[in-house]
């Protein structure tokens, strides 16, 4: 690595490499150390977020950064309770990190009316000492020169309210539970729900999945970042882009594709917007296969009283031919009727068979 360095004359800030090194505090608590510590003594006087405002570090960024200035003692607080009930809260900013007793003492020095005893020792101290009046004696309470006479509330009330009903004595617990001078206490899971309490239901695979999705878009943008509750509500409709065979890889790429040039001002709306307005279109329910042909036949031969043998390829357990199961219903319709009519378009072997079986039927010599 090449490096190229010139030190400023004039418009800088000296940064501990302890401070630049320090890899326990992200980027924007450093950037907002170096920030209030460059500022002059005039611009002090107001509260480190507004502070940040300048920098353009609000929400979440802002608080991230404020709680790791104060673990690692770069920041101190005390909230107290003035004189006139007001709740104050005073900070002391430090380039250097400082323990507790030592930020106490540092703010003793700087701001000596502001070292006296907190709310918390002023309410652990005792009690003031009962006085005496300063004239006269405690007298009661007179209206127009009138001692206001003692109150009969059972006298004066026409409906007294009715007693209360004792609570049914409870039943004992078949199972013994734990003993609470043990010191052990039920888990969460463990205390037993109340009587006529459904069970929560349990959310299912695909939506787990979609909600785990949601919530792992703030570590790419975030701006994008989401509470639990909203998660699981833009999961529902995330749930249908993994029902119409997306992967979760696929639906975080059309999540976090394309954003928005001006920048993504509400996370639920421009994702809820998103997973409605680009949602896939279902794919067409495919056919059912056709069913396989029937399996051919082998070629038999007909058992007809024909002059000449024939083979056919039957389609069930026929014996015949086509031709032939023709001709032997016109042998039976030619003797009911007793005629020899045939249609025109029936073969001579159709005919002459038609014929047989007829001649057969009647009891007549072939």
């Amino acid at each position: 690595m090449l490096r190229h360095v010139i030190a400023p004359n004039s418009g800088w800030t000296k940064a501990s490499h302890t401070v630049v090194r320090d890899r326990r505090m992200n980027s924007d608590a450093k950037i907002l150390l170096l920030y209030v510590q460059g500022l002059p003594e005039s611009a002090t006087g107001r509260p480190l977020g507004e502070l940040a405002l300048k920098l353009e570090m609000k929400g979440r960024a802002y608080q991230q950064a404020k709680k790791q200035l104060i673990e690692h003692g770069y920041v101190h607080e005390w909230r107290g309770q003035g004189d006139g009930g007001r709740w104050v809260t005073e900070q002391l900013f430090t380039n250097t990190p400082l323990t507790r007793d030592e930020a106490t003492a540092v703010r003793a020095r700087l701001s000596p009316e502001a070292a006296g005893p907190t709310r918390a020792e002023r309410l652990s101290a005792p009690p003031p000492s009962a006085q005496s009046p300063t004239v006269g004696e405690p007298t009661p309470p007179s209206a127009g020169g009138y001692v206001p006479e003692e109150e009969h509330v059972d006298e004066n009330t026409p409906h007294p309210p009715s007693e209360a009903e004792p609570d049914p004595e409870p039943k004992p617990d078949p199972k013994p539970g734990p003993d609470p001078e043990a010191g052990h206490r039920p888990t969460p899971a463990q205390e037993p729900r109340a009587e006529g309490t459904p069970p929560p239901p349990r959310p299912s695979p695909q939506l787990t999945r979609a909600e785990r999705v949601l919530l792992s878009l703030r570590h790419t943008r975030r701006e994008l970042l989401l509470g639990v509750g909203e998660a699981r509500a833009l999961a529902v409709e995330a749930v249908k882009w993994l029902e119409r065979g997306l992967t979760e890889s696929e639906l975080r790429h059309a999540l976090l594709a394309e954003p928005p040039k001006g920048g993504v001002r509400s996370a639920v709306g421009f994702l809820r917007h998103r997973l409605t307005h680009k949602c896939p279109v279902a794919p067409a329910p495919v056919a059912p296969p056709e069913p396989p042909p029937p399996p051919v036949r082998a070629l038999i031969t007909c058992t007809s009283e024909a002059e000449e043998d024939h083979v056919f390829r039957p389609l069930g357990d026929e014996t015949e031919c086509a031709d032939c199961r023709r001709a032997t219903a016109y042998a039976n319709w030619m003797v009911d009727t007793d005629t020899y009519d045939f249609p025109p378009d029936m073969t001579w072997r159709q005919r002459f068979v038609a014929v047989a079986k007829a001649d057969a039927l009647r009891g007549e010599p072939a």
